[in-house]
């Protein structure tokens, strides 16, 4: 038996059911989310006066977001087929003992290439943790959950990005940038190990029965999500592009803000609450998908999230871009957990976890082509306004090529001459 399994008349499946795990598993990603949101604040706004980076060197700044979104992307893909053999909570584990170093190397680096090197181990950390926990909530409820666990998963993660922007903005002004970062990243990082290795189960075991289901080898996993299944490949692109967004709210916002005159809590609270309404609402937006279907709800977020990218230039003081950032934080809860669930959907559940890496990697690849991407389009436009443009145009286009090729995948409302892509031919 599978180390830290639970006896056979345990494994029901259903929120309800595994109560106290589901809350560990909500638990570990609102840490996951406030690993990756203490990056998020005060190390863009203070990269020139902290780390060195000359004013106006957009392809210097945007180096820590490609290496994160490129390591990220190659770990979500690990982790899917190393979680499937091995088992979820040993991958959640490494993942939180690789984030155990990235306080120190923030607080006591000397250049930006310490801030790289960090975010190299962010992207680890965030590959494997992740993944785990949306997959082990996955393992423990029901097909009919699935829309409603991926809103929860994806609230308390982006409800912890929030948190931790607005926490280290003011702890920044209170203890100076670098003890904060220290100080709230030792206590989150610290906590979550401890309660991976003491807390959180192995969900394997809860995996339903694939015997009769044919076994796909990594590269075949690969094909299929990426190209042979259109719809797979719809959903891919469509969480490639709309990470130029998360890239653009990292890289951009801060600096742009900064360069506005506002100051580092007010940041925090405009990025915030982007991330606020982001996690908040898919509370509700996971929930509504298993009522009335992903597509539409993934189509209309897309376009959602585009207007409201294209008006933050348009803000005028801090009322409108916090309106501009709630407006682009809502298409994103509508879009963000029902394209994961639309892949759960369609994959078979022999190889469910390493689809949903597939596409994860897929998505986190977005943060380091939209980093470039913001970095030229900067460049070539000679100001920051010209990012704005390049997301919010990026996000019309892939909108347009996911209704095209898309289709409803919920398992009660997919049309029925469509077969399942893990089904026999």
């Amino acid at each position: 038996m599978t180390p830290g399994a639970a006896p056979h008349r345990a494994r029901r499946h259903g929120i309800g059911a595994n109560r106290a795990q589901f809350a560990h598993q909500l638990l570990q990603v609102l840490l996951v989310g406030m690993t990756i949101g203490m990056m998020r604040n005060v190390v863009p706004a203070l990269a020139e006066s902290e780390f060195g980076v000359p004013r106006g060197a957009m392809l210097l700044l945007v180096a820590f977001v490609v290496a994160f979104g490129a390591v990220k992307g190659v770990m979500n893909l690990v982790a899917g087929r190393l979680a499937d053999r091995h088992g979820r909570r040993r991958v959640l584990l490494a993942g939180w003992l690789a984030a155990l170093p990235i306080p120190w190397m923030l607080a006591y680096g000397t250049s930006w290439n310490w801030v790289v090197a960090a975010t190299l181990l962010l992207g680890l950390q965030q590959g494997l943790t992740w993944s785990m926990t949306q997959t082990a909530a996955l393992d423990l409820t029901r097909p009919d959950e699935r829309g409603r666990v991926i809103g929860l998963n994806e609230f308390a993660g982006y409800l912890g990005v929030a948190l931790a922007g607005v926490a280290t903005g003011y702890l920044a002004t209170w203890l100076g940038p670098r003890a904060s970062l220290l100080t709230f990243g030792v206590g989150v990082t610290g906590l979550a190990t401890l309660l991976a290795a003491f807390a959180v189960r192995e969900t394997l075991p809860w995996v339903v029965d694939t015997t009769h289901q044919p076994t796909l080898s990594t590269r075949e996993v690969f094909l299929q999500t990426s190209w042979r299944d259109r719809r797979l490949a719809a959903l891919c692109q469509a969480g490639l592009v709309e990470k130029f967004v998360d890239a653009l709210v990292w890289i951009v916002w801060p600096v742009w803000l900064h360069r506005q005159g506002v100051d580092l809590p007010g940041i925090g609270w405009i990025v915030g609450a982007y991330g606020l309404s982001w996690g908040v609402a898919q509370w509700l937006t996971g929930r509504l998908s298993d009522r009335l279907g992903r597509h539409r709800l993934n189509v209309g977020g897309m376009w959602l999230c585009g207007l409201g990218v294209a008006l933050m230039p348009l803000g005028a003081g801090p009322l409108g871009w916090i309106a501009a950032a709630t407006l682009t934080g809502l298409g994103m809860a509508m879009l963000y957990p029902n394209l994961s669930a639309a892949v759960a959907d369609l994959a078979a559940p022999a190889w469910r976890a390493s689809a949903i890496g597939i596409y994860r990697c897929w998505r986190d690849l977005g943060y380091g082509l939209g980093a470039l991407g913001l970095g030229v389009a900067a460049s070539l436009g000679g100001d920051l306004e010209s990012a704005f443009v390049f997301v919010a145009a990026s996000m019309a286009a892939s909108a347009l090529v996911l209704q095209r090729w898309g289709e409803e995948s919920h398992p009660q409302l997919r049309p029925r001459s469509t077969g399942h892509p893990g089904d026999p031919s």
